[in-house]
C-alpha cells in the first residue's frame, strides 16, 4: 500500500504532463498538409473544439482546486480524518483521469474524422 501511494502520484503527475501537451504534438505538421475544414463542417468543428477546450480549463481548474482543498484538510487533519480522505481519494482520482481522457480522447476522434473525411 504504501509503494501504491509513493508510485501514484508519478504516474498521475506523467499522465497531466502527457495530456497538457497531447494538443502541441498534434498540432505539429508531420504528414504534410491537411486541410482542417471538409465541406461545410467548419463551423460545427469549431463549435465542438470550443466546447471541448472549456470543459478541459473548467474541468482542470475545478480538479486542481478540489486536489488543494483535500490536500489541505488532510495535512490538518487528525488520524481518523486522514482515513476518510484517503477513501475519498479514489473517486477524486477516477474522475479526474475520466475527465483528462474523455476530452483528449474526443479530440483524438474529431481529428481522426477530419483527417479522414479530408482525404
Amino acid at each position: 500500500m504504501k509503494k501504491l501511494i509513493k508510485i501514484l502520484p508519478i504516474v498521475m503527475t506523467v499522465f497531466m504532463v502527457f495530456t497538457t501537451i497531447a494538443p502541441v504534438l498534434a498540432s505539429s505538421d508531420l504528414l504534410g498538409q491537411v486541410s482542417p475544414n471538409p465541406g461545410n463542417t467548419g463551423s460545427f468543428m469549431t463549435v465542438g473544439n470550443n466546447i471541448l477546450g472549456i470543459i478541459q480549463v473548467v474541468g482542470t481548474i475545478i480538479a486542481v482546486g478540489v486536489l488543494m482543498v483535500i490536500g489541505i484538510k488532510y495535512m490538518m487533519g487528525s488520524a481518523e480524518e486522514k482515513a476518510e480522505y484517503k477513501k475519498t481519494m479514489l473517486p477524486y482520482i477516477i474522475g479526474a483521469v475520466i475527465l483528462f481522457a474523455a476530452v483528449n480522447i474526443a479530440k483524438a476522434v474529431v481529428g481522426l474524422a477530419s483527417s479522414v473525411t479530408a482525404g
